[in-house]
């Protein structure tokens, strides 16, 4: 599992229109990967992972902060661009596994009691955010 975790200011998510999840208050934009091979254990290892990292300002996490998270899924942090122009997907997990873990990453996140906003899983979306820093980091488990 794969996130790019960013600290933020406010960001929002929007599908066909409508704001689908937003945080407006210092927080965390994750965009959340899933390789094909992770398991219910790695979103539990994810969740905590993103509920306590310490990225915010003074090095402080959601966990301690109670800053919310707006997590997003993104099955292209997969992709593979070693070989020619056009990247490869195999790498990530095809919808029907990606979608429950990415909902198991937001269900352990929320019974840490972590505020989570989501996006929609496979849709077009829009997503704006406002950099903190810019400060962002890739997280794997």
């Amino acid at each position: 599992m794969r996130a790019v975790a960013a600290r933020v200011t406010r960001a929002s998510v929007t599908v066909a229109g409508e704001i689908a999840g937003e945080i407006k208050e210092a927080g965390l934009l994750v965009l959340l990967g899933v390789h094909r091979d992770d398991d219910p254990a790695k979103a539990e290892t994810m969740a905590r992972k993103l509920h306590e990292l310490r990225l915010l300002r003074d090095e402080e996490s959601c966990a301690t902060t109670g800053a919310p998270l707006l997590v997003v899924s993104q099955f292209t942090l997969y992709g593979d661009t070693r070989k020619g122009r056009r990247p490869s997907w195999t790498a990530a997990a095809r919808p029907e596994i990606a979608e429950p873990l990415v909902d198991a990453v937001v269900a352990e996140l929320r019974g840490r009691g972590a505020t989570v906003s989501t996006g929609r899983f496979g849709a077009e979306m829009a997503v704006e955010s406002v950099n903190d820093g810019p400060f962002t980091v890739l997280v794997e488990v």
